[in-house]
Order: structure tokens, then sequence, then C-alpha cells
């Protein structure tokens, strides 16, 4: 009787069983400066190089130079247009905050830091906080090599330079999402701007600042489906179908035309969500990429058309740079 009861018991646990995994969207204490040695100012595991994009009248010198990375303070802060003045866009950055040794959470840890200059006039706005550039989902994993980033042999084809850099694959029905952010009782709302792997934007609404401290900001999808049995059983084609994929396209602070306007500050450590997997990680009898390669053809072909997208950009902001003043050579 009491082996009945524990398979009975068993068998209830198994018709509710939740499929849903929580993985790491980004940490940014990870996102620190560690390249170069002697003067950090890149991170060096989300180092992309951007002369590829630039062309042959450049010197060797000024290619090494052209590289950026996720470091936070390589992030930009967006105003919307109509708050959008020179000085509201001029003070408004962000820096990598390092929170105190002997702080209840995230002791001597960094993470985002955000200032925002609102305007003082009565209507709404909202700031734009987004990465340096669109995190490409699918780039193959580099180390330095000297100044030239090389890829090993092994990674070659596997685009999983930015996993948990701002990007998580084999994402099905996402379950949840949660920000741990610190407060200091601003009475704006906070959002988490995502997208899929159809370049879908989804931008979810996550609760507001009016709290002191850290407190862990949770959206849950009101569709999730729980029970097994209350599920629509569907069977997709397996290879070559590209496994589902969210990466992170940024924040959005938002202040309401009744609330004061002026500088906002606040601090993020890190995103992660809770998902159901796309596909079941298991080892099948036949390796189907080594024969056909359909999948490293695809993905390096969107790979290329995203490192050629940011480069481009890149290359611009490098030649604007190069036009602005600089006090250090002002004769």
């Amino acid at each position: 009787m009491k082996r009945f009861v524990i398979l009975l018991l068993v068998a209830l646990m198994a018709s509710t069983v939740l499929f849903a995994e929580e993985s790491v969207l980004i940490d940014f204490a990870t996102l620190t400066a560690d390249w170069p040695a002697d003067a950090p100012a890149e991170n060096e595991a989300t180092m992309l190089d951007f002369s590829v994009a630039a062309g042959s009248s450049f010197t060797a010198e000024e290619k090494a130079q052209m590289k950026t990375s996720l470091f936070i303070e390589n992030w930009e802060v967006l105003l919307n247009s109509s708050a959008r003045s020179v000085v509201n866009q001029g003070t408004s950055y962000t820096r990598a905050a390092r929170v105190r040794e002997n702080a209840t959470q995230f002791a001597n840890e960094t993470v985002l830091g955000i200032r925002v200059r609102f305007p003082n006039e009565p209507f709404n706005s909202w700031a734009l906080v987004q990465p340096p550039f669109d995190i490409p989902a699918y780039a193959d994993v580099t180390t330095l090599d000297g100044d030239s980033l090389v890829i090993s042999q092994e990674e070659v084809g596997r685009g999983r330079k930015f996993d948990g850099y701002g990007v998580v694959k084999n994402v099905g029905v996402l379950k949840s999402i949660s920000v741990s952010i610190h407060g200091l009782n601003f009475p704006h709302g906070f959002s988490v701007i995502l997208q899929d792997q159809n370049n879908r934007e989804q931008e979810y609404f996550m609760g507001y600042l009016n709290f002191d401290g850290w407190r862990t900001l949770t959206w849950n999808n009101p569709n999730y489906i729980q029970e097994v049995r209350n599920r629509e059983l569907r069977v997709f084609p397996l290879y070559p179908n590209s496994a589902p994929m969210l990466k992170l396209v940024g924040f959005r602070v938002y202040r309401d035309a009744a609330m004061t306007g002026g500088d906002f500050v606040g601090y993020v450590k890190d995103v992660s969500i809770v998902y159901d997997k796309a596909v079941l990680d298991i080892e099948r009898d036949i390796d189907d990429e080594s024969i056909w390669g359909i999948l490293q053809d695809r993905e390096e072909a969107r790979r290329n058309q995203e490192l050629l997208r940011l480069g481009n950009l890149q290359v611009l902001r490098f030649l604007e740079s190069k036009k602005m003043d600089d006090p250090e050579t002002r004769e």
C-alpha cells in the first residue's frame, strides 16, 4: 500500500512537472574592463573587431584600435526625441559602479550604473539604455593573439561568444523574467526589451522603482500553461531547424509627466529568464550537422551580416571621434 501511494504521488508530480529552466541572460559583474592590462578599457570576453568593415585607407595601427566590447561604460543612454536636448543627452550615460565590500547583497561586485537627465517640463519621457552594438547572437568565441582576435578550431561555427552575455539559446516558451535592480525611491517605470531569432522585439514592463535598496523585479507570463495535460502537443521537424533564442536589446526607464524631472540614478546587477527548452538536449545516433553542415552555413551567413552591420556603424563612430577636439593634443 505504501509503495502504491508513493507511485501515485510520483505520477501526480509528473503530470504537473515544470519543464522550465533558468539561465542568466546578462550579469554586469562579468562586464568589467580587463584589456589592455596596463590601462583596461574593454571587456576581453565580449570584444569585437570591427576593422573588417574598414576600408584600405586605414593604417594597421588604426585598425588595431577598432575594437569595442560590452564593457559597462560603453553602454549608451538614448532619450526620446522630445526630451533629447543637448544638455539632457550629454548628461545621460552609464558608469561601472562597485558595491561596497560589506554590503548585504552583491558585496564588492560591479554593477551597471545609470544616470538619466529627464526634462523638468510636464510631459512624458523615457530613456533607452542599450549596449554599444546590436549583440550578435551567432558570433564565435575569440581569444586575443597580440592585437588580433582569433577563433580556435573547436569554436568555428558554434556561435556561442555571447551566450550568457546578453544571449540565451534554445528558448521555447518564456515563463518569467527577473531583474536585480537597486532603487532610490524614484517613481519611474522600468522595462526590459528582448528580441527573438526572427528579429521580433518585445518589451516587458517590470514595475516601478519607488523603493530603496536592492530588489528583484519579476515579470510572469500570464499565458504560461503549467499543466502538461492542458498543453497543446505538437511535433516539429528537428534537424536542420535552428533552436530559438532570446537576446537583450536594452532597458527602458519611463518618467511620467506628473512626476518631478531632472536627474535619475539607478543600478542594475543582472537579468535572468525562466523558460521551457525548445529542444531537448539528447545525444543522437547520427551527428547530422557533421554530415550536412546546414546550420553552420546558415549561422555563418547571419554572423557575417551582423558583424558587417556593426562594423559600418563603429567605423563611422571611429572617424567621428578622430574629428573631435582632444585637449591633450591641442597646442
